[in-house]
């Protein structure tokens, strides 16, 4: 899996209860070919158990870049391409991410394609569009299962935050400064996330690099980045790609995807 560009970054946000718990521990690390951050706050942020739900966090990311990264030979997914192994004989995510990915064409009316060239120049089936946003929101399940914390995990700029059980004292908001592109610095919007997801796809990184199913060619479009908020990541992730070909792709999805929305277009 290749690296997007850091595109939202948490900040502080003021107590949202009189004494809530403020106390917070960070930890950075490089995994799936990008830095991904992990922010958390507790009362007792050095507690072993929030040590060993992060380690448990990391180990699932590093599980996903085994099983999907298109450039490692070795991987799954490599192998999958190149007819060496059937997703029924590989690691049981293939055929769950196999599932989510259906359901992303499907949803996006094919805006969101499996059908691309790798990095090795061969076209075949490809679901790590999906994979990131997936694979995050999966090892985030470590630490919603942590008592008294909230946190937000912050994968090359795609963001989930939430909370453990019996969380209610800690600050569990998360203000989310989307960066303008091009614009080190520059915040082109903020949101308050509690419980929740954003994603952003653009081309200010990466140049164009988004592939249009449409036309099969990089897409020219008006903007530089549509950052899409929404319960989880997996899903904001495919409708902020969707958005950036199509800007009326979320609304034009109906009320099933109403909980979705598109919080900030630049460019």
């Amino acid at each position: 899996m290749s690296a997007e560009t850091a595109t939202s970054r948490a900040f502080g946000l003021p107590a949202v209860l009189p004494g809530s718990v403020r106390t917070a521990r960070a930890w950075v690390r490089q995994v799936m070919g990008l830095p991904v951050s992990v922010h958390v706050r507790a009362a007792d942020p050095a507690r072993a158990d929030i040590d060993d739900a992060v380690d448990a966090l990391f180990d699932d990311l590093r599980r996903a870049d085994d099983v999907f990264s298109l450039w490692r030979p070795d991987s799954a997914l490599s192998r999958i391409r190149r007819g060496e192994l059937a997703v029924e004989a590989a690691d049981p995510w293939l055929a769950q991410v196999q599932d989510v990915a259906r359901r992303a064409v499907e949803a996006t009316g094919g805006l969101y394609s499996t059908d691309l060239t790798g990095p090795d120049g061969t076209r075949g089936w490809d679901p790590t569009g999906i994979v990131k946003g997936w694979a995050v929101e999966q090892a985030a399940a470590h630490l919603r299962a942590v008592p008294g914390i909230a946190f937000s995990v912050n994968a090359g700029g795609d963001l989930v935050c939430g909370r453990g059980p019996a969380a209610a004292l800690v600050d569990s908001a998360w203000r989310i400064g989307v960066e303008r592109p091009g614009t080190p610095g520059g915040i082109a919007t903020v949101i308050t996330v509690t419980e929740g997801a954003l994603a952003t796809s653009g081309t200010a990184a990466r140049g164009r690099h988004i592939i249009d199913p449409r036309t099969d060619a990089a897409a020219d479009a008006r903007h530089t980045s549509v950052t899409v908020a929404g319960p989880e990541l997996t899903w904001a992730d495919a409708w902020a790609t969707a958005c950036f070909l199509d800007p009326h792709a979320l609304a034009a999805a109906g009320p099933a995807w109403s909980a979705y929305r598109v919080v900030s277009v630049t460019g």
